[in-house]
């Protein structure tokens, strides 16, 4: 299954917003832009989403030996070279 976690970069490190499961069948309608209204739903429109990014993460059920393995990264504003440090 793939998903997408959601975090917010704070001067003291990530923080986990939230996490959305892909279930969307047409893979053309799946853009970065319709990733991050999901986010922009749920903080509201007037939400800075600068310092927002997400991961798309795949994983196998959901039992007590669960697999992440990230996939992608995409960052949101201007931290292209920031790294998720978890």
């Amino acid at each position: 299954m793939v998903a997408y976690e959601f975090y917010r970069q704070k001067p003291n490190g990530c923080h986990l917003i939230g996490i959305l499961p892909e279930r969307r069948k047409d893979l053309e309608r799946i853009t970065e832009e319709s990733i991050m209204n999901w986010v922009r739903i749920l903080l509201g429109d007037g939400a800075d989403l600068r310092n927002i990014f997400f991961i798309k993460v795949t994983f196998n059920g959901f039992g007590d030996e669960q697999e992440s393995q990230t996939v992608s990264q995409r960052l949101i504003g201007n931290h292209e070279n920031d790294s998720l440090r978890r």
